[in-house]
């Protein structure tokens, strides 16, 4: 299964000196969502574009899927 990276939703963070509490305040999703998301578990759809629609991004800004090298061969 390929995996999730919201690696890039955190550098967007940091460039706007937001925190994981903040982005959480911010868009109204639980502390569970944002604690799946710092383990590189899956989200709901709904949850992302709360995020991209707080952040005015592309849902490409936040998040990328790692496929599964398995799958190639």
């Amino acid at each position: 299964m390929p995996a999730i990276s919201y690696d890039k939703l955190w550098k967007l963070l940091i460039d706007k000196k937001m925190n994981r509490t903040e982005l959480r305040e911010a868009t109204g999703l639980s502390f569970n969502v944002i604690a799946k998301m710092g383990k590189r578990e899956t989200v709901s759809m709904e949850s992302l574009l709360k995020i991209c629609n707080t952040l005015q991004c592309d849902i490409s800004d936040i998040m990328e899927i790692i496929p599964d090298k398995r799958l190639g061969k």
